[in-house]
């Protein structure tokens, strides 16, 4: 495998002073261990749309189909500056070739899944994503992303750490010429890990593969791209297949004993 792994991550989590309060959030896991094979892109989404450090603390306001990123004390609203941003930082991260994201949880601009909104009757819901961290996933809807605090579970941080694997064997595949032998290739290589994981994509991706003569080679390539990552989204379920076929990132001798938490 060429290169480092590129991961996009927020800022603070690199031990970055960007936090509303002037402070960070440093993870060792990721820095430490898993950023020894990793190339990381630090975003801030609070700093980086134009709010200084320190800064008044934020909060989602509205219900979960329509909210928006408030100041708490001064009501202020900063939901337009952060979307006008996002929009111009997305196309910059669109050029990068990132292989996933680690967003900060619970936070309002960045936090992935389970961010409070706080509703007009005053009950929180846990239902919410951060405005930057929403976009970011329309945007890049099939990208491996996750939260500093769900990577603490080993079976979440096996799993992301496998995805980003396959998706950056799915980048340096798409380097070369595009073919349907190159790409019954690849999948010669990774079907048996794709059945590890979903019986469903595996037989999905060998429909697409048996039929490859029927579509245009474009349309065929986004189908496959599209369904192998769907088909890694879920746990392994066959230990004894993955163990015959393991992740890339053990073919390549990394992430055995510190990344997979092993």
């Amino acid at each position: 495998m060429e290169g480092r792994i590129k991961l996009g991550i927020s800022s603070c989590l690199l031990g970055e002073k960007v936090r509303y309060d002037g402070g960070h959030k440093l993870n060792h896991f990721l820095t430490d261990t898993l950023g020894r094979y990793i190339e990381w892109v630090p975003v801030c989404p609070e700093v980086e749309c134009g709010l200084p450090i320190p800064r008044e603390a934020m909060r989602l306001a509205g219900t979960p189909e329509s909210h928006r990123l408030v100041t708490i004390k001064t009501g202020i609203d900063h939901t337009e500056r952060m979307l006008k941003w996002a929009g111009k930082k997305l196309i910059e991260l669109e050029k990068e070739d990132l292989c996933g994201f680690v967003f900060k949880s619970r936070s309002p601009s960045s936090g992935m899944r389970g961010v409070k909104i706080h509703t007009a009757s005053g009950m929180p819901s846990r239902t919410g994503s951060g405005i930057f961290a929403e976009a970011f996933m329309e945007q890049f809807p099939l990208m491996p992303v996750e939260d500093e605090g769900r990577l603490n579970d080993p079976q979440l941080r096996e799993n992301f750490v496998e995805r980003i694997f396959v998706m950056k064997r799915w980048q340096e595949f798409k380097k070369g010429r595009r073919s349907i032998g190159n790409l019954v290739s690849f999948h010669t290589r990774i079907k048996r890990l794709v059945l590890s994981h979903s019986p469903k994509h595996y037989a999905q991706l060998g429909r697409l593969v048996a039929n490859a003569q029927d579509a245009p080679i474009q349309e065929l390539y986004n189908g496959y791209f599209r369904s192998l990552m769907e088909g890694f989204s879920g746990p392994v379920r066959n230990r004894h297949s993955q163990k015959e076929h393991q992740c890339p990132a053990a073919h390549d001798g990394l992430f055995q004993e510190t990344a997979l938490g092993r």
